[in-house]
C-alpha cells in the first residue's frame, strides 16, 4: 500500500517576516545597549516611587515642579546625613570587628578544653597556622592593586549613569502620568491599555510592599538597637542598622542580621552568645505574631520566595541596578504570567 504524503504550504506575510526581523533586533538592540536599558528602566522605577508623594504635596497646592525637586532635595539631605553621620562611625566599628574577632576567637577556642583536646590530637596545628595569620593573608590579597585605568573608567561610567538616572527619573516625574506616556510612546497603539493597566497593577503591589517592608525596618531596629544596648553589645548601632536594612530580604533577613550579633556576643562569653541569640528568637516572635500582623494589609501580592531568588538574579546580571529593578520586574512577570494563566482558562 502506497504511502500517501501530504504537502504542507507554509505561507509567510512580509508583515510578519517584517515582525519577526523587527523582534530579532530589538533583542540584539537591547543587548547591546543593556547599560542604557538598564538606567532608563531604574529611572522608569524610581519615577513611579517618587509620582505619589510628589502628587500629594501637589494636592497641597505646590506646583509639582516644586514638590517633585522637593522630593529630591529630602532624599539627598537623607542620604548626606547618613553618610556624614552614620558611615564613619560604622567603618570605624567594622574595622575594630576586623582586627579583634580572630583574637578573640582564638580566646574562646584556646580556653574551651574540647578544642584544646583536639590541638593536641593534631599536634597543636594552630601554634604554626593561627586564625589571625589566615585572616591577615586573606586580607592582604584583597587588597591586591586593581589597574588604575580601569578604576576611572568603572567610577566615570557609575557617575554618569548615576547622573543620567537623576535627569531621566526627574524628567518623567516631573510630568503628570509622566511614566505612562512614556510607555504610550514605546508601546504598540494596539497594546496601549493593557502594557499600562499592567505597569499601575505592578506599581501598586511594590509600593505596598516597600511600604510595609520599610515600616517592619523602622520598628525592628530600633528595638534591636534598645535590646542590645541593654545586653552591653558592642556595635549595637551598626547591629540595628543591618537588622533593619535586612527587613527588605524576606524569611532569610532577620537571621541573617542576627549572626554578627552572636559571634561577636559569643566573643565575650558563650553564655551571653546564647542570651543575644534568645533575644534575636523573641523580637523574631514579637515581629511574626504582633507586628506583622499589623502592617499584613500592606504586605501584599508579592511572594517572599520570588523576592529572593529575583534579588539574586537581579545582582548576578547587573550588580546594583539589578537589585533595584529585581522586585519590579519580577512583580511584573507574575503580574504578566498571571494574566496569560486567565486567559488560557477563559479560552
Amino acid at each position: 500500500m502506497p504511502e500517501e504524503r501530504q504537502k504542507l504550504d507554509i505561507s509567510i506575510s512580509f508583515a510578519t517576516l517584517f515582525k519577526i526581523v523587527a523582534v530579532i533586533g530589538i533583542v540584539f538592540a537591547l543587548y547591546y545597549l543593556r547599560d542604557l536599558a538598564l538606567v532608563v528602566l531604574t529611572s522608569i522605577v524610581i519615577a513611579s516611587a517618587i509620582d505619589p508623594v510628589a502628587t500629594w504635596f501637589n494636592k497641597k497646592r505646590i506646583p509639582r515642579v516644586l514638590s517633585v525637586l522637593l522630593v529630591y532635595v529630602i532624599s539627598f539631605v537623607i542620604i548626606f546625613i547618613i553618610l556624614f553621620f552614620f558611615i564613619p562611625p560604622i567603618f570605624q566599628d567594622l574595622g575594630q570587628i576586623i582586627g579583634n574577632l580572630p583574637v578573640q576567637i582564638n580566646s574562646f577556642l584556646n580556653s574551651n578544653p574540647a578544642w584544646n583536646s583536639v590541638l593536641a590530637l593534631t599536634g597543636n596545628l594552630s601554634a604554626k597556622v593561627s586564625i589571625q595569620d589566615i585572616v591577615g593573608q586573606g586580607l592582604a590579597n584583597s587588597n591586591a592593586s586593581q589597574n588604575v585605568f580601569d578604576l576611572f573608567l568603572s567610577i566615570f561610567h557609575g557617575l554618569f549613569s548615576f547622573v543620567l538616572i537623576v535627569v531621566l527619573s526627574f524628567y518623567l516625574a516631573v510630568q503628570k502620568n509622566g511614566v505612562e506616556n512614556f510607555l504610550r510612546i514605546v508601546t504598540p497603539k494596539k497594546k496601549e491599555p493593557y502594557v499600562i493597566d499592567l505597569w499601575q497593577r505592578t506599581e501598586n503591589k511594590i509600593g505596598l510592599w516597600m511600604q510595609g517592608q520599610i515600616l517592619l525596618g523602622v520598628i525592628i531596629g530600633p528595638l534591636v538597637f534598645l535590646g542590645l544596648m541593654i545586653l552591653q553589645i558592642k556595635y549595637a548601632l551598626l547591629l540595628a542598622i543591618i537588622a533593619s536594612v535586612f527587613e527588605l530580604i524576606p524569611i532569610f533577613g532577620p537571621i541573617l542580621s542576627a549572626v554578627p550579633a552572636v559571634l561577636l556576643g559569643v566573643s565575650d562569653s558563650f553564655t551571653l552568645g546564647l542570651i543575644v541569640m534568645g533575644f534575636y528568637v523573641v523580637v523574631q516572635q514579637f515581629e511574626n505574631h504582633l507586628i506583622y500582623p499589623l502592617v499584613v494589609k500592606k504586605i501584599i501580592g508579592v511572594n517572599p520566595l520570588v523576592v529572593i531568588i529575583s534579588l539574586v538574579v537581579g545582582y548576578e546580571l547587573a550588580g546594583f541596578l539589578g537589585i533595584i529593578l529585581a522586585v519590579p520586574m519580577a512583580t511584573l512577570l507574575m503580574e504578566y504570567l498571571g494574566d496569560l494563566e486567565k486567559e488560557r482558562k477563559n479560552a
